[in-house]
């Protein structure tokens, strides 16, 4: 019977890191359906570009990059959407997400904030705090944050970071 008790821990073991997997394929996919909508052609499309090779350097198989191309074209349904938000103790927080369903993501990430002492806040009302650069987001004017509100926005961080929706998040 100890032959069983390792077995079990080994497929636990596997379980989860196969959802961790799951969950940044299903992310990269996601941009790379995105960024696929404007132009399917990897030379004339920098973004596609960029995130296939993300997606090379995280494994994801040929297969499924060429399957979120070809979906980008079949499927429409897709947007893009930047939420801006007010963390712990003011602290301003820009949420790239990727949505098949702009209320239910929505929805989803308004409770998230909820729960961890945050709020949406208006659109405009955080942009003013970041500039675009080509990785993304950079805050303007870095501030200090209080140590309870950094384990604060560390935990809200993780919990949308889980969300399978969101892409990237910035504060």
């Amino acid at each position: 019977m100890s032959g069983h008790s390792h077995w079990a821990g080994i497929k636990n073991k596997k379980e989860v890191t196969d959802q961790k997997r799951g969950k940044v394929f299903s992310k990269l996919l996601n941009a790379i359906s995105i960024a696929a909508r404007v132009n399917p052609d990897l030379q004339f499309n920098p973004r596609l570009r960029q995130a296939v090779e993300k997606a090379k350097e995280n494994q994801v198989p040929l297969e499924n990059i060429e399957k979120a191309i070809k979906r980008a074209s079949e499927d429409k349904n897709l947007e893009e959407l930047l939420i801006e938000a007010y963390g712990p103790g003011g602290c301003p927080i820009l949420i790239e997400a990727v949505s098949d369903s702009k209320n239910r993501t929505i929805a989803e990430i308004k409770k998230i904030l909820s729960e961890n002492e945050s709020k949406l806040a208006a659109p405009g009302s955080v942009m003013w705090a970041f500039e675009k650069i080509s990785e993304g987001w950079k805050t303007k004017f870095p501030q200090e944050i209080k140590s309870q509100n950094s384990e604060k926005i560390k935990k809200l961080a993780e919990e949308l970071e889980n969300h399978d929706d969101i892409q990237k998040i910035y504060k």
